[in-house]
């Protein structure tokens, strides 16, 4: 479980707010709410079929060439 040590002088809702990002980013929050209630079979493909969906658009939208110049092979002539 990730912990968060409290900075002297520091807020502790900002300490809060900074165990709360890194449970997110772990995907911990997210399995909390997963298992508070039970999930049906159909529900559980939509869910892993949205998750597919985000990734596979974050990784497309990385690999776009980022103009219309950008694809075109550079070569001198002499």
């Amino acid at each position: 479980m990730p912990e968060v040590q409290i900075r002297k002088g520091e807020p502790v809702d900002r300490a809060l707010k900074r165990l709360k990002t890194k449970l997110e980013m772990e995907g911990i929050l997210e399995e909390i709410r997963r298992l508070r209630a039970h999930e049906t079979p159909m529900a559980r493909t939509k869910r892993k079929a949205r998750a597919t969906a985000k990734r596979g658009k974050i990784r497309f939208r990385f690999t776009l060439p980022k103009g219309p110049g950008d694809n075109t092979p550079t070569t001198t002539s002499a």
